[in-house]
């Protein structure tokens, strides 16, 4: 298991940009796919974006392909989402996690979530 913290949200207006990070502690970060989640108000948690261990595999939610990237450095036990191009619809609570394979996040690590509010 690995604990994790989030920063980096913020209000940013429609076209703008901002970078979340997500700090995780434990020796074994660099064995854990991490992942970007958002849920928005009145709404499900949803994905948005994963890394495997070593930065070679990304993905992302068809919503946001294009515009965020995540990327993680192993030496710094952290990862990253770069939101570009941010559109009222971004805004959500994003949260952070680590899976050791990334295909079942129920049973992995989350951090507390970072609002982010795109204005319009």
């Amino acid at each position: 298991q690995v604990q994790l913290v989030e920063s980096g949200g913020g209000l940013v207006q429609a076209g703008g940009s901002l970078r979340l990070s997500c700090a995780a502690s434990g020796r074994t970060f660099r064995t854990y796919t991490m992942g970007w989640f958002r849920q928005a108000p009145g709404k499900e948690r949803e994905f948005v974006a994963s890394i495997n261990w070593n930065g070679g595999r990304t993905y992302y939610a068809d919503s946001v392909k294009g515009r965020f990237t995540i990327s993680r450095e192993n030496s710094k036990n952290a990862v990253y989402l770069q939101m570009n191009s941010l559109k009222s619809e971004d805004t959500a609570v994003y949260y952070c996690a680590a899976e050791l394979t990334g295909t079942d996040w129920s049973k992995g690590s989350w951090g507390q979530g970072t609002q982010v509010t795109v204005s319009s």
